[in-house]
């Protein structure tokens, strides 16, 4: 007597996996249509958006779920993977949370595609990036390069001098902090100059000019786009929440 064929079936592996997303407490996953609708997310996506359960998101739009400024960015990159069949790979972002803490993420995203090559919508994955601890560092020798950055926050900071203090090239630099802090060299020094300017913003009555010089831009107008790409708000938008 032989044994019943057993069988699984693409939609089958499909929900198992949406399964196994939902144990990812520090991975926000969703999937959306060609019309930006969502149409599965998981657990942490939900905490993220202040909905209590998957019905409250799914068929939802970025604009139904978030604030202006955050859904035009978001909405700005589906366009990008939807209409111009790109990937985005590891996008950094500063996002806030439903109980007000900011935390950074590194964003990805694809186009699905049916089996004639079209795109038919796309999956995105944010993926919480957590402080790395002090052996971490140590063990790979970053220490100077992070008192490197802390130093030099408020100027010109050149990868290249970076990984002169590293002794080793900017590609070896590259993998060495993306060991450590999941980010290139170049990202970590963008990520330390919001960090400075969104404490300031929250801490202090300087004017946002002060702090765009203060945190290493070359002017406001430079440091508010940067902000607002990173962010999804203004400046003076984020001084508005409470910290």
């Amino acid at each position: 007597m032989t044994e019943p064929e057993s069988k699984l079936d693409a939609a089958d592996a499909e929900w198992q996996l949406i399964g196994l997303l939902d144990d990812l407490v520090n991975v926000m996953f969703c999937a959306k249509n060609t019309e930006g609708c969502y149409t599965a997310v998981n657990t942490a996506f939900v905490r993220r958006s202040g909905r209590s359960s998957k019905r409250d998101v799914l068929g939802q739009r970025a604009g139904d779920l978030f604030p202006t400024e955050l859904a035009a960015r978001y909405e700005e990159q589906d366009e990008r993977v939807l209409l111009l069949d790109e990937i985005i790979h590891d996008e950094l972002e500063l996002i806030r949370r439903p109980d007000g803490s900011t935390g950074w993420y590194l964003t990805a995203k694809r186009p699905i595609h049916a089996e004639n090559g079209t795109v038919v919508g796309l999956v995105s994955i944010s993926r919480d990036l957590i402080t790395p601890n002090a052996s971490g560092i140590a063990v790979e020798s970053l220490e100077p390069i992070v008192a490197a950055v802390r130093r030099g926050i408020d100027g010109v900071i050149m990868i290249g001098d970076l990984a002169a203090i590293a002794d080793c090239s900017p590609g070896q630099l590259d993998r060495r902090m993306k060991k450590v802090f999941g980010l290139t060299a170049a990202q970590y020094v963008l990520k330390a100059r919001i960090d400075r300017a969104a404490n300031l913003l929250q801490r202090s009555d300087e004017s946002v000019a002060t702090v765009a010089a203060a945190s290493g831009f070359y002017d406001q107008a430079a440091f508010t786009k940067q902000f607002v790409r990173l962010v999804g708000e203004t400046p003076t938008q984020f001084r508005s929440h409470p910290g």
